[in-house]
């Protein structure tokens, strides 16, 4: 266990290997830094209750992340718990005691200061993106905490759960609200909210188990569905045709040409809706033919282009002023217009409840019904399957890429109206 003065420097400069490390601060004792092997760092307090002594077990207490307390404020926060343990307090105990009766209101606002970390999977211990952590949080203070926010953490039942989905899915939470001038909140209930909600709070009670604010997950044995049971909805070639009549219908009336191309580059490329909408420039590699993605749901990706799709972003205009792709009309980010275009697209195409998304799965589907491999396919779409993933990691470009013209050629000819190629079967052995 090091010591160093603990201040600015020092710690930006403190890194963890394979295992986490705590740094004690030279000048105050039981003041240190604890950096975990994921990088994140925490400040924290130790000591000895009273009476003292080596008889007496250590007591540690978090005080914040580097990220929310500089070393100056967390040192005065170290020195208020140690001048209250000197006059004979235990704090770590009368937290823990305080935090037993604490209330799911409460146990939320605990939840997006301390235990915001994707704790399952691949990304076990990493902080969550932005966007993850926005909508976990806005799903849980908008059906959760109307429903159960004034119950205590130790009242809530199996039952509570329960009820709490039922009343999701029948729509009790949801609300259209206006806020300000150019805010609105809009609510939706539904099954696969209340779904996304019941893992979100199994989440909630999985941190409170390890704060020791909970002694058992509700979630665990409540007789609720546990899986999303995705609908994999995908359009036929006939269905793609009246896409694209419909974004050339849209195009003639004078449409935002850019909500349109987003749209065409969807279908042509399988990419997830803010991958496209948000593209970069210099995330597009034209001589190796595939998009070399900074941040996808599944971290950085690489993902393999048709010719269609290079040739309509090699016809797109750039602006010297914006690394985006396509630019917002306004301000400095990426265009995010099509969420008003989009339901018109598809009301023209008589595709009703079609999504973005829903271009993703055609495009899969696409691959798979011309004799690609699933891991061909995960290749073009850029999945991240752990059970997969080593599969993926040895595909090499180029047949990826042609993979990828082979999937993408019958949807660019229905979307442009022009006849599809024929498909020449495979002799077999």
């Amino acid at each position: 266990m090091a010591s160093i003065k603990l201040t600015k420097r020092s710690v930006d400069a403190a890194t963890a290997l394979d295992k986490a490390i705590i740094v004690y601060d030279t000048e105050l004792k039981g003041f240190g830094l604890r950096v975990a092997s994921s990088g994140i760092k925490t400040w924290q307090v130790e000591y000895r209750p009273y009476p003292g002594g080596r008889n007496v077990p250590k007591r540690r207490m978090a005080l914040g992340s580097t990220a929310s307390l500089t070393p100056e404020e967390a040192r005065c926060k170290a020195k208020n718990i140690l001048g209250s343990v000197a006059r004979g307090s235990d704090p770590a105990k009368d937290r823990g005691a305080k935090r037993r009766e604490m209330k799911i209101a409460g146990l939320v606002d605990l939840y997006e200061t301390e235990g915001c970390y994707v704790q399952r999977g691949i990304r076990q211990g990493h902080e969550m993106k932005p966007k993850t952590k926005a909508f976990t949080l806005a799903r849980l203070r908008n059906h959760v905490i109307p429903l159960l926010g004034a119950k205590r953490v130790t009242e809530v039942s199996a039952g509570d759960i329960e009820r709490m989905v039922r009343d999701i899915t029948a729509g009790k939470t949801a609300k259209d609200e206006k806020r300000g001038k150019r805010r609105r909140i809009i609510v939706r209930g539904g099954e696969g909210a209340a779904r996304k909600v019941a893992r979100d709070f199994s989440a909630v009670f999985s941190f409170a188990i390890r704060q020791k604010v909970a002694i058992s997950n509700p979630c665990d044995t409540a007789a609720i569905r546990k899986t999303d049971n995705r609908r994999e909805r995908y359009l036929s070639i006939d269905e793609v045709k009246r896409l694209g009549q419909a974004l050339e219908t849209l195009q003639s009336q004078g449409v935002n040409q850019k909500a349109l191309d987003i749209s065409r580059l969807w279908a042509l490329t399988g990419c997830r809706r803010d991958e496209i909408a948000g593209l970069k420039w210099s995330e597009i590699e034209f001589e190796h033919a595939c998009l070399r993605l900074e941040e996808s749901k599944t971290g950085k990706s690489i993902r393999p282009l048709a010719s269609p799709a290079l040739a309509l972003l090699a016809s797109l205009p750039r602006m010297a002023d914006s690394e985006y792709v396509f630019p917002a009309t306004t301000g400095e980010g990426h265009y995010q217009g099509t969420k008003r275009i989009w339901p018109r697209v598809i009301k023209l195409a008589e595709l009703p409840g079609v999504t973005p998304h829903t271009l993703r799965h055609t495009l899969g589907s696409a691959a798979v019904s011309t004799g690609e491999t699933l891991a061909m396919t995960g290749a073009i779409l850029g999945h991240s399957n752990y059970r997969s993933t080593a599969i993926y990691a040895h595909i090499q470009r180029d047949p990826a890429t042609k993979a990828a013209d082979r999937a993408v050629g019958p949807i660019h000819a229905a979307l442009s109206g022009k006849p599809a190629a024929k498909v020449v079967k495979l002799r077999s052995r």
